[in-house]
């Protein structure tokens, strides 16, 4: 099964380097090129902003998915292919997750994070198949690769687990990455 939509987590602030926005922008256009959706949080803001416009400028479905208490904090971008709002945070990513095909991290925060760690493990569970792919913009993921193999050799979880993620450093690599995987 080829890779029609993409879960994208990212910030919603834009972080310290040009590099992360210039990155989820011409990410959200090759998402488009590629003729895939973009699955998102359905912020219009940070990097969330960035990769849904340059998505949708590029002519790409969008479908976002936004708890009702972010509405205002995160500026719900209502004007996307899908808007979805929930009750919770936890409906939110369940939400999102399901009706992508992958998922791709881009820079972000503890919320970026969260999503990560709840599809990793739901992966790890079984609960799922789908790839998930990191992309790590001027090497803004590194101390999380560094983390996940202290994860391995202690003993808490098995290789399996780190090999889950598929490691790409720009966002050319990254499609290539979905192009080349299955769900």
């Amino acid at each position: 099964m080829s890779i029609k939509s993409v879960c994208v987590y990212c910030g919603s602030r834009a972080g310290a380097q040009p590099a992360y926005a210039e990155d989820a922008r011409a990410f959200g256009a090759l998402l488009a090129e590629n003729g895939m959706r973009l699955v998102y949080g359905a912020g219009d803001v940070g990097l969330m902003g960035e990769v849904a416009r340059a998505a949708q400028s590029a002519g790409a479905e969008t479908f976002g998915v936004i708890p009702s208490h972010l509405e205002r904090r995160e500026v719900g971008k209502s004007d996307l292919t899908s808007y979805v709002v929930t009750e919770t945070m936890h409906e939110r990513k369940k939400v999102m997750l399901w009706n992508a095909d992958a998922v791709v991290v881009l820079p972000g925060g503890a919320g970026s994070l969260d999503e990560l760690f709840e599809a990793l493990t739901w992966r790890q569970l079984g609960l799922h198949g789908k790839p998930i792919v990191i992309l790590n913009t001027a090497g803004y993921w590194d101390k999380l690769r560094d983390l996940l193999s202290q994860v391995v050799s202690e003993g808490f979880a098995g290789q399996e687990t780190a090999d889950h993620l598929i490691w790409a450093d720009t966002p050319v690599a990254a499609i290539a990455a979905l192009r080349d995987a299955r769900s």
